[in-house]
């Protein structure tokens, strides 16, 4: 996140503090006074006719921020230089102007947080925020936040309060808001009701850690270069540099060390009188410090490596880094995320797809069931049928047989009966005969209903392959009627952008409206003032010919004081300055109604026009 950046967010709440009305626009004398102040605090020459010249084209009213920002740009961002202004009286003067807008806190709760501790709140806040606007904070960097707050206060974070703060629909759906924040700290559920003495030093330490870029600060010995002498100074650690004080109040800087890739820092043996000793040693010096204890060393030591290391990776700021670092990684998660779930979504469909398989198949099981079913059942008939015939013949033949013996034992008795038993044989044979061409037949229709069966078979597949065609013709059809529906949802979109532009320039036609009946107001107070110059012109008139008038023999003055030429002068000179003031408050007034009549005729024509091509929405 660049300088500019940086400032912009700043300058964002300025720009939205100034639109009282939040119709978006701010008018053009507050942008002035915004853009003169702006460049004061910045430390830029200012140049006000620059903001005239660039909205010469638009004199019709407030400037929106889209309108602002290429002058922003172009003659204050552009001029900025690091280094040569204060980056927190730019915050204080934002902070300011928006505070007295949007930030109102309860007057009755006793846990509202002091002005400076809010203002470094929304520092903080910027500072964390996503670079897009409206800004807000997602909630794993106010976690972050009030983790380092409770940290520095030697408390844990109420993460139950969090979580129900964040289980709001307004904070899940857009994320937390500068306002919202505030008004969570104001309650007090998060610093679990610790005073406002420490709650502001914790505040205010985690401001200078992460805004001010100040990875560690405190006392330390250090030994003069010149007298050899020890003192003790408050020193501040930036990425940068490493400052030195009088004392904690940073009032009276003794001196600075800058840092870069050629600085190093070692651990000392103790001497001197001093313990816990290493040096900063730079290209031209080697400064000599000592800490209270091994552990203020260490965490010294480690600080101003860690500096050094910023410092030769190009990295200005620490906090910058790690705030980028924990956006790529809720990017990572983010993108594993939706991954998981295109995954689970595609597994289902899957899942779905084959689920609708087996069901198809066993659909496909039952029917071959059935018609196994049916086709073992004919052959069950068959085989009845056969069986019957077959124990009906062998009755017949065992009474053949019999017949056949009880005519042989006959035989001698009965010749005469011998040749109706032959005739009776002949018959039987003839019956056996046909019996035999009825099994062949029967043989033949089971062959027959073979292949009948398989004929059905083929039928089957073909209907199969008609029913796929007829599915496919279906999504055909189904895809015709979604693009049908889509065509008719554009169409009644346009409508409905139609309507609301018709509405648009309506509402504008009826500003117009207003702005002309108070021009016309303002034409009829030009046009008393006008009326009251030509009464002042008519009594300075009558004045003026009272002393111009001759004294005649034995007459005398009225007045005591002479009536000089130059007294006569500055009376024609108030004159002459009372009608050019009125003729000049009229000529703009003038020029407004005819700007206005314009207007109106142009917005008469846009809604007309947006009548005839939708009349329903009148």
């Amino acid at each position: 996140m660049d300088l500019r950046s940086e400032l912009l967010k700043s300058i964002w709440y300025g720009f939205t503090a100034l639109d009282l009305e939040k119709s978006g626009k701010v008018s053009k004398s507050q942008l002035k006074v915004l853009s003169h102040n702006l460049c004061t605090v910045l430390s830029i020459p200012h140049d006000p006719v620059a903001l005239e010249e660039h909205f010469r084209d638009d004199d019709d009213g407030p400037v929106s921020s889209q309108g602002y920002m290429p002058y922003l740009n172009k003659y204050i961002l552009d001029k900025v230089e690091e280094g040569c202004f204060v980056k927190e009286q730019v915050d204080e003067l934002c902070w300011t102007l928006t505070a007295k807008k949007n930030y109102k806190p309860a007057k009755d709760n006793n846990n509202v947080l002091p002005g400076k501790d809010a203002f470094h709140l929304w520092s903080l806040f910027n500072f964390l925020s996503e670079d897009k606007y409206p800004l807000v904070m997602v909630p794993d960097e106010v976690e972050y936040l009030l983790k380092k707050i409770c940290m520095a206060m030697s408390v844990e974070l109420n993460c139950v309060e969090l979580e129900d703060f964040i289980s709001q629909d307004a904070v899940q759906q857009n994320g937390f808001t500068v306002w919202s924040f505030l008004e969570m700290m104001n309650t007090g559920k998060i610093t679990r009701g610790m005073g406002q003495e420490i709650t502001s030093m914790a505040i205010e330490e985690v401001y200078r850690e992460i805004v001010a870029d100040v990875l560690k600060e405190g006392y330390l010995w250090k030994k003069s270069q010149l007298r050899r002498n020890w003192k003790e100074r408050w020193f501040t650690l930036r990425p940068i540099t490493l400052d030195y004080y009088t004392s904690e109040d940073r009032k009276e800087r003794q001196g600075s060390i800058a840092l870069d890739g050629n600085c190093c820092v070692e651990v000392l043996p103790d001497r001197d009188g001093k313990r816990c000793m290493f040096c900063l040693k730079t290209l031209s010096k080697t400064y000599e410090m000592s800490a209270s204890d091994t552990k203020q060393r260490q965490e010294w030591t480690a600080a101003i490596q860690t500096a050094i290391r910023l410092h030769s990776e190009g990295k200005t700021s620490l906090h910058k880094d790690l705030k980028l670092k924990r956006r790529e990684q809720r990017e990572q998660r983010e993108k594993r995320r939706l991954a998981k779930e295109e995954e689970q979504q595609r597994f289902q469909a899957l899942q779905e797809e084959k689920e609708h398989k087996l069901a198809e198949l066993e659909l496909l099981k039952e029917a071959q069931r059935q018609a196994q079913a049916l086709l073992e059942q004919d052959e069950m008939r068959r085989r009845q049928h056969h069986e019957e015939m077959q124990q009906a013949l062998e009755v017949q033949l065992r009474e053949a047989k019999e017949s056949r013996a009880t005519m042989q034992a006959e035989m001698v008795l009965k010749e005469e009966e011998a040749e109706r038993q032959r005739k009776r044989i002949k018959e039987l044979e003839e019956m056996q005969t046909s019996l035999e061409e009825a099994l062949q037949q029967e043989i033949k229709a089971r062959q027959d209903e073979e292949v009948f069966r398989y004929a059905q078979t083929g039928l089957l597949s073909e209907e199969e392959d008609k029913m796929k065609a007829l599915m496919a013709l279906q999504e055909e059809q189904e895809e015709y009627i979604l693009k049908t529906q889509r065509e008719k949802q554009e169409l009644r979109q346009e409508m409905e952008n139609k309507s609301r532009a018709l509405e648009e320039a309506q509402r504008q036609l009826e500003e117009v409206r207003a702005n002309r009946y108070r021009v016309d107001q303002d034409v009829v107070a030009a046009q008393r003032k006008l009326r009251q110059a030509s009464t002042n012109v008519k009594h300075w008139n009558v004045q003026m010919n009272r002393l111009m008038r001759p004294i005649g023999p034995g007459g005398r003055l009225r007045h005591t004081t002479p009536v000089s030429s130059l007294t006569i002068k500055n009376i024609h000179r108030k004159l002459r300055f009372d009608i050019l003031s009125c003729l000049r408050d009229l000529s703009p007034i003038f020029a407004k109604v005819r700007q206005l009549q314009v207007r109106q005729m142009t917005f008469q024509g846009v809604t007309d026009i947006l009548a005839a091509d939708n009349p329903g929405s009148l």
